[in-house]
């Protein structure tokens, strides 16, 4: 090995930094909370309506800001504090299942009090996330960036999918109250480890420019990056395929009229598996992405993925899509760890933010749009048919992989 090769490798190995961890445990907090309150609504809504199309519209409630507020938030990330950011949008987060809580015990609840807050709620999470992505490369060095967003996504996917989903079943089970008081104490407490991170996070600006200049500039830079749009483009189709079936998914599987018949708490021990698969993936992401190289890492992430999204339309056994869906959790930290690090690489730290919300306005935009599908091709064509719809869909991204060539990627990176 060389000096040079021995210095690269001793860099990547560095302590991460006691920042880092402050801030990853903030995450953990904040996406355990996450967890339970996504899995709690639609199991409150189930309670309130059995339409498809209704239970559909509160994850298009949740994924809207994601359309149409994404370019606002980067644009703001890239002005004002990001770990400020990061802590309004969890005060926030906080509050809001709190008074949906005490308007269900006045005896208002309703299925349009969910969406109201399924909204709110998403607005804040589109400023939280977009802050958290472009924080990332001023808390750790540029070679760190794989391990770091790799143990990143270990404790979030753990919070969000593996503890989070069955607590949100338990604690619904026990009562209304509980499933919604437990989410907003875990965003409060997290506003507690976010305080103890420590400096600025502001970027230094040249020029006075208008938030519309801003934006524009951002999505100059993505336009003009070819892998990043393309990678911008797939994963919109992913998420898009990805909300159509999970939007849904709450019908499949829970109650004695579901295909599955499952209970609360068994659906979340079901998404408790692509959890696990989650968590095994954001350890073995960076060895897979040296080992195998980029170009085939994405491939084999495609694959999984069409694999996750439509195997409910050939079984509805437990124990068959339990191990399918491990495995595609495994595949969706993977594809999610080389894409997350590859945009932090290429892209200026000045520019961001707004790269990033462009980026989610292509990938995250479409859920909105998937869910609403989900819900009309269920009512319409059935649910298994709806979910080998979009288990092909996600498969036909194959032919876009030509483009993201390894030696391709490699050449974006080094223009960096």
């Amino acid at each position: 090995m060389t000096n040079s090769a021995m210095q690269v490798k001793a860099r990547n190995r560095a302590p991460l930094g006691a920042s880092y961890w402050k801030l990853w445990t903030s995450s953990g907090l904040s996406n355990l909370a996450d967890g339970v309150f996504k899995i709690a609504l639609p199991l409150l809504a189930i309670q309130l309506t059995q339409s498809p199309t209704l239970i559909a519209g509160l994850s298009v409630a949740a994924t809207l800001p994601w359309l149409v507020f994404a370019l606002t938030a980067g644009a703001l990330a890239d002005r004002l504090d990001r770990r400020k950011i990061m802590l309004w949008a969890n005060v926030s987060r906080g509050i809001l299942p709190a008074m949906l809580a005490a308007v269900i015990l006045l005896d208002f609840g309703s299925i349009w009090a969910l969406y109201v807050v399924a909204l709110m709620v998403g607005v804040a999470e589109t400023l939280y996330d977009t802050s958290a992505q472009s924080i990332m490369p001023q808390v750790v060095d540029r070679d760190q960036l794989s391990r770091a967003n790799g143990r990143l996504y270990a404790v979030e996917l753990t919070a969000n999918q593996f503890v989070g989903p069955p607590l949100g079943g338990l604690l619904v089970a026990i009562g209304v109250v509980a499933g919604l008081a437990v989410p907003a104490a875990l965003w409060l407490a997290a506003v507690g480890g976010l305080l103890l991170v420590p400096g600025a996070f502001r970027m230094e600006r040249e020029q006075t420019t208008t938030l519309r200049f801003d934006i524009g500039e951002g999505l100059r830079f993505l336009w003009n990056q070819k892998i990043l749009r393309t990678l911008a483009v797939m994963t919109g189709v992913f998420n898009f395929a990805s909300s159509a079936a999970f939007a849904v998914l709450v019908l499949f599987a829970v109650g004695p009229a579901s295909d599955m018949k499952l209970s609360d708490v068994g659906f979340g021990l079901l998404l408790t598996t692509s959890a696990l698969g989650a968590f095994a993936g954001s350890f073995i992401s960076e060895w897979a992405e040296a080992r195998l190289g980029r170009s085939k890492s994405l491939t084999l992430a495609v694959l999984g993925v069409a694999l996750f999204v439509g195997a409910p339309a050939m079984t509805d056994n437990p124990y068959i899509l339990g191990p399918i869906f491990f495995v595609g959790g495994i595949l969706t930290v993977l594809w999610n760890v080389i894409t997350v690090s590859l945009r932090q690489r290429i892209t200026p730290n000045r520019l961001l933010g707004r790269v990033n919300s462009v980026y989610r306005l292509l990938a995250w935009g479409t859920m909105p749009l998937g869910a609403a599908a989900g819900g009309v091709l269920a009512q319409w064509l059935g649910l298994q048919v709806m979910f080998g719809i979009m288990g092909g869909l996600a498969l036909a991204l194959l032919v876009m992989m030509p483009i993201l060539t390894d030696k391709a990627i490699a050449a974006a990176d080094v223009e960096s």
